[in-house]
């Protein structure tokens, strides 16, 4: 019996230091969860990697009703009126009425494509007034009526584009594959200015995987050659760049109190930075990449980790104030940290061949990886894992 109550208690624990206790509700898809979720009213929705967006209820996790497209919706969604539009790896752009699902108009692009084994995510839409933004792995940014779904004019890049378009005072911005990022008219199309990327040896395109911010007169974006930019919105030029040696920065920075803040892939840490220069306030080193872009609620930054944990930190400081671990993680981890949280010494995490690659990114994904950008309504965090799972979790006890 005592060994029983000691066991009991040692789970308990265990819940409680990794945030179990906390989980609200958990809703199961057949497919990874890149998508970021997007509370509008009561309802949550998101997509999945096994071809699904879903609406869900946001208070219980019960789903009120899904939509099947013909591929992996690594897309995020976006809502304008009483439509919900969403992207997905068939190539096609979808527009449901987002009280029921019914499919009011579908777009198909020249089609879709995965630049590589860690372009993760598909292009999100962006809606400004009538028009729908919305990149493809076809390499054109589409601008689209939001009400048809009729084409107004489309603009060929020289890659895929999956980072989403950022509208602003009637201009689009956006990076490519390419290692471009551009500012069009968001009218016409008309391109008004390119920044190309600088490059590095190892990564010469300098490509650009995510969404650019847009804030006061300045665009900040990372790149694949190691760099984060901050650009003029109205020239292009360049203002400053931080060169993170030896790590992409796939990222959305977010904008925070007069800071940017932002994780990396190879160096596993996440920064705060000046957004005047962006010189580093602080670091904060992990044990695995970043890719998801991060919310501050509360004076706290929350931001999600290939480790499988869910981070709440000092937006000051930079000391983790709060964290949530999956059940994956939880579970899995042993299978590729040791007893000090570090990569196990028969771990590589890149291989000398392809299959040993991808057979290390599979290992990865079983702790419950976090990509998606969270969302905080009130006091719930919501978010998607690898593991399939969306979760619904408190912020306090």
């Amino acid at each position: 019996m005592i060994r029983l109550i000691l066991t009991l208690l040692l789970f308990l624990t265990q819940l409680l230091v990794h945030g179990q206790e906390n989980v609200i509700w958990k809703f199961e898809t057949k497919g990874r969860v890149y998508s970021s979720p997007l509370v509008d009213g009561e309802l949550l929705f998101t997509g999945s990697g096994d071809h699904t967006f879903y609406a869900l209820n946001k208070f219980s996790g019960k789903e009120v009703w899904k939509f099947k497209t013909g591929g992996a919706v690594y897309s995020s969604p976006v809502v304008q009126g009483s439509l919900v539009y969403i992207g997905s790896a068939d190539g096609n752009l979808y527009a449901l009425n987002k009280a029921n699902g019914k499919l009011m108009w579908v777009f198909k692009s020249e089609g879709e494509k995965a630049y590589d084994l860690w372009d993760y995510y598909l292009s999100s839409p962006s809606v400004e007034h009538n028009t729908v933004y919305w990149g493809s792995g076809d390499s054109h940014l589409y601008a689209l009526d939001s009400a048809t779904g009729k084409l107004k004019w489309k603009f060929k890049t020289g890659d895929t584009i999956h980072a989403s378009p950022a509208v602003q005072d009637g201009k689009v911005y956006f990076g490519s594959f390419d290692g471009h990022f551009y500012s069009l008219d968001a009218e016409s199309g008309k391109l008004l200015w390119q920044f190309r990327t600088v490059g590095d040896t190892h990564f010469p395109k300098g490509e650009i995987q995510e969404a650019a911010l847009v804030q006061d007169g300045v665009v900040y974006f990372g790149s694949r050659d190691y760099n984060i930019y901050a650009l003029d919105v109205k020239t292009g030029r360049g203002k400053w760049n931080m060169k993170e040696r030896g790590s992409w920065i796939i990222a959305t920075p977010l904008l925070y109190k007069d800071n940017l803040y932002v994780g990396t892939s190879d160096t596993h840490a996440f920064y705060c930075l000046s957004k005047t220069d962006g010189q580093m306030k602080w670091k904060l080193p992990l044990n695995m990449r970043v890719y998801g872009a991060a919310v501050a609620h509360e004076n706290l930054i929350y931001f999600g980790c290939f480790n499988g944990k869910l981070y709440g930190v000092d937006h000051a400081s930079g000391e983790v104030k709060w964290e949530f671990q999956t059940e994956s993680s939880r579970i899995n981890s042993s299978e590729v940290y040791d007893e000090k949280d570090e990569f196990r010494k028969d771990f590589v995490l890149y291989g000398k061949t392809m299959e040993e690659v991808k057979q290390s990114e599979s290992k990865i994904h079983q702790l419950g990886s976090i990509l998606s950008k969270p969302a905080i309504d009130g006091q719930t965090i919501y978010f998607g894992s690898s593991d399939g799972y969306l979760y619904a979790v408190k912020l306090k006890n």
